[in-house]
Order: structure tokens, then sequence, then C-alpha cells
């Protein structure tokens, strides 16, 4: 965090401070109350001028004039970033989603329990992304021609799952050219996502054009990610809804509104959580989400990639309120990212 107010070891901990008896309490918090707690022995005097500074810096605000103060989305942020995110499970948290997780068998029962240990945790939502499907590995490719012109194409993942799909291409194709599309995938891109494929077919046909372009072509109309993609219905596993609209943070009927339908809309949730593929860091915080819906800046995402058998990586996490337990949410987050690529790898 580079802002100055948060340079001081003392301001930062009185911050943190600040976050953590707002989290617990939901109410403004006084310097009286930070001083009972802080680890040195300091004058509410010396802890309200601190807090003023941190008001200052955009950490925290007063809703009236003689309240105690409040976190922002950056005070949030920086107890995430900073304080949170060297959190560790503890023993009672970890042997209760290690029991829970245990209890599931097939993929199917593993998703469920993982959405619902999830959702516990956090007295929100527990969000379970299959993989993209433009990380889908492709191990081998299957295309059969079907009366009126479909295609349908069957993807093997090294895991020994597949994928399908009907695709209506924009021209007509033989069984002989699907069998010559997928024996060409098959020889060539063994081992690869769809994505990397596609960027190595678009840079091939950018430098050798004459030598590619048939095959090339018939692969990206028939096995492109976006044709391909699975609808959000599918991706996606929700489950705490009744959690997260029961949250004192969505009284107002018109927030409640809009955060059901982006719950019901589920690609939004989808690309949100996705991030976290990408991220640096092993859990991703996302504070504000308003990619969701205007009720999302009172949003919080905590989220982490996993691993199926065959490696293709999807997303799992929690959408909460930004006045979240967020030392237990993060740590828990990453230990079920952890044993649900465990149990995907055992499950049949």
């Amino acid at each position: 965090m580079q802002n100055p107010v948060t340079h001081e070891r003392r301001n930062r901990q009185i911050l943190a401070d600040v976050v953590r008896t707002y989290i617990e309490t939901g109410e403004p918090v006084s310097s009286r109350a930070i001083s009972k707690r802080f680890e040195e022995t300091l004058s509410t005097a010396t802890i309200r001028n601190v807090m003023a500074d941190l008001e200052d810096g955009g950490f925290l605000y007063q809703p009236h004039t003689s309240a105690g103060r409040v976190p922002t989305a950056a005070a949030y942020r920086f107890f995430a970033q900073e304080i949170a995110a060297q959190a560790t499970l503890n023993v009672r948290d970890r042997d209760w989603i290690r029991g829970q997780m245990a209890q599931a068998k097939t993929t199917e029962e593993i998703t469920e329990r993982a959405g619902h240990v999830l959702a516990e945790v956090s007295n929100g939502l527990g969000i379970i992304v299959a993989p993209p499907m433009r990380r889908t590995i492709l191990e081998h490719a299957r295309m059969w021609l079907l009366p009126d012109g479909r295609v349908v194409v069957v993807l093997t993942t090294p895991g020994g799952n597949t994928r399908d799909k009907i695709v209506k291409p924009n021209r007509m194709f033989t069984q002989l050219e699907l069998d010559a599309t997928a024996e060409f995938l098959n020889r060539q891109y063994s081992g690869w996502t769809l994505e990397a494929i596609r960027e190595d077919l678009l840079l091939k046909l950018a430098t050798e054009r004459e030598r590619y372009e048939g095959l090339a072509q018939s692969v990206l109309t028939l096995c492109d990610p976006a044709t391909l993609g699975d609808g959000p219905a599918r991706q996606v596993y929700v489950e705490g809804t009744a959690q997260i609209v029961a949250a004192p943070e969505f009284s107002s009927q018109a927030q409640l509104r809009q955060l059901l339908e982006a719950i019901e809309e589920k690609h939004r949730l989808v690309s949100v959580l996705n991030a976290c593929i990408d991220a640096p860091e092993p859990v991703l915080v996302q504070i504000g989400i308003k990619e969701i819906s205007q009720a999302g800046e009172n949003l919080a995402m905590i989220s982490a990639p996993y691993a199926g058998a065959d490696m293709a990586q999807g997303s799992l996490g929690i959408l909460g309120p930004t006045r979240m337990q967020y030392e237990r949410a993060i740590s828990a987050v990453a230990y079920v990212a952890e044993l649900f690529s465990e149990a995907l790898g055992k499950s049949d």
C-alpha cells in the first residue's frame, strides 16, 4: 500500500484494529474501543489523531459528526492484502472442512460440498466455476457430420473427461474434411489448450497462409472456444443465496433486487471469479464488485483457481458483504481449492 498514512507501523495497526472491530460489531468504531485492544499504551487522543489521518487518507469515514469511524473499500483492501493474507486456517475450521469434503465421492457431490463449505464459512455465496472452455486441454478430438449440416465436436482431455458440443458452422463440411481436421488437431496439438491452439493457428495463418489455410480455418471454425463455450447454467454452481440476501447491507429492496438479478445472470459471476486464474496471488481478493451490479459496491469476492484431473483450471470462491471475516475466508478459500483439486483427481 503506497499511501503515506500507512507507512508507519502504528497507523497500520490502528487501521487493522478498526477494520476488525467493525467486522465484529457492525457499529462505527471509536478511539476508546481501539485503545482497549491496542498492544501499546496510547492515549485516546493519539488514536483519534491517527484515525483522523486515516480518514484524510481515504481509509475511514465518519457517518455522523459525533460517531466513530467506518472502514472504506480502501481499508478493506488494505486489510485483506496486508493482514488477512498472512492468516492461517485454525485447526477447528481445517478439520471441519476436511471432514465435509471427505464425504463426497462423485464430481457432482464434490462440487456441491465445496460450494456448501464456502457458503458456511463466509455467510455468503459459495461459487464453483467449471474450467473455461478456452482452457480445456486437448488429448483427442473427434467430429461427426449430422444430416442437417451441423457438426458434433467431441474433445477428450488427459483426465479422460469429454466435452462435446453441436456446432452449426457457416459453411457445409464433408465427413472427410471433418476427419482430416480432427487428425490434424490430434497430430499437431495434443496437450495444448484450445486457447493456445487458436493463438498458434492465427500466427500460422499470418506467416504461412498458403500452407495452413484450409485446415487452420476448419479448426478455427469448429473449435473456437467462443463457439464451444458452455452456457452459464452448466458452468457455475452457486450455494448460499439465502444467507447473503439476509445480510444487513442489502436491507434496501432495490439493492436486494439488483443482487438477486446478478446471481441469476451467472455469466457476471463467472467473469469476475475467473479473474483469479490469471492473477499472480494464490488467493485473489476483490473489494467492491461493480461488474456484478450497482449493489456490488457492498460486496467482496475472494477466489482461487483449482485444477481438475486434466489440469484445466477452474475457479471457486466466496461472494459476500464487504464486512466479512477476511482472515477466515481467505484461508478457507485456499484450503478448499487445495482439497477440491485433490478430490477431483480421485473422483469417478
